[in-house]
């Protein structure tokens, strides 16, 4: 099995990646939750004969406890996040260039897709890759 090496690019766009991917990961994990607890609110959810059921005793505390887990999953994922939007935010505030600098934070920051940043920076598709090869070979990773 052949092991592929990363360019430098590639090094970079990912780490600049990684405030997306943190915010992806929170976005999932809240999901989840919301889903477990529609799931244990609605009537029978676990017996599908349309019977009213008593909820034994360790049903609720192994639910509480799925709960609580993903609870702390999720505010574990915000702290990352958070520092993921730091080490980001500092990496691009490095450069010099401001259009680049707003690039970056666009693609890397906000998540706007490359026909938006066009229409925000009123650039063409080919200025605004451009630009961005420029900001690549300009930014000092942390």
């Amino acid at each position: 099995m052949t092991e592929r090496v990363m360019t430098e690019n590639e090094q970079k766009k990912e780490y600049l990646q990684s405030y997306q991917v943190a915010k992806r990961d929170v976005t999932r994990l809240e999901e989840q939750l919301a889903e477990l607890r529609i799931g244990k609110m609605s009537p029978g959810s676990n017996i599908g004969d349309g019977q009213p059921h008593a909820h034994n005793a360790t049903d609720l505390s192994e639910y509480a406890v799925k709960v609580n887990e993903l609870e702390k999953e999720i505010l574990e994922a915000r702290y990352l996040r958070i520092l993921a939007y730091q080490r980001v935010r500092n990496c691009i505030e490095e450069l010099e260039n401001e259009r680049e600098k707003m690039l970056l934070t666009y693609r890397y920051i906000r998540g706007l897709k490359w026909e938006e940043i066009c229409v925000k920076m009123d650039y063409k598709w080919r200025q605004v890759h451009r630009i961005h090869a420029n900001a690549l070979k300009n930014l000092k990773m942390a």
